[in-house]
């Protein structure tokens, strides 16, 4: 091999006309032409296919955007409905506590009414039936007729007695 390269560079310091009849160095070249050749080739192919790779490429993102969007609009949705049920629930709950918190009220009025010696419409209901009773036998006993009273009885309270309960009612409800 020494022998071979030595023989190479004397051809190479005979001049140019030697290293043309060489076969190493046309080997060489050959094979560096085809290397270039093969280069440029490449460079042809990628050339006119990158154009369908890049349409290629912008197909497989659209697929895979409408893929992802798809996905992501069934976890909202998801999540929307479990809020929503959530959200009803602890609505139930608070209807439930706000109808006991308005009882509790009601009766603890209702106490210190009691207490500050205010009737109750139970207590107004048995007051009134023991006056008709009253009134009733006082007719009796004086032979004058009390039809307007019992008749004004049976069709109702009078506007003044439905305004009252109204009002008692609207001032033992907690405002919203």
């Amino acid at each position: 091999m020494v022998k071979k390269l030595k023989d190479i560079s004397a051809r190479q310091a005979a001049g140019p006309a030697g290293l043309l009849d060489n076969p190493l160095a046309n080997a060489v070249r050959d094979s560096a032409q085809q290397i270039w050749l093969a280069g440029l080739g490449a460079f042809s192919k990628a050339q006119a296919e990158g154009g369908k790779v890049f349409e290629a490429l912008v197909k497989d993102g659209v697929s895979l955007q409408r893929k992802t969007q798809t996905a992501a609009e069934d976890r909202i949705t998801e999540v929307t409905s479990r809020m929503t049920s959530m959200a009803g629930g602890i609505s139930g709950k608070a209807t439930q506590h706000w109808d006991k918190l308005e009882t509790i009220f009601e009766e603890r009025v209702a106490k210190a009414l009691n207490r500050l010696g205010v009737p109750s419409a139970k207590d107004v209901d048995a007051l009134m039936a023991r006056i008709d009773a009253l009134s009733a036998n006082v007719a009796k006993l004086s032979g004058t007729p009390v039809a307007k009273k019992a008749a004004a009885k049976k069709a109702g309270p009078t506007k003044k007695a439905a305004a009252g309960k109204s009002a008692a009612k609207k001032a033992a409800k907690p405002s919203a």
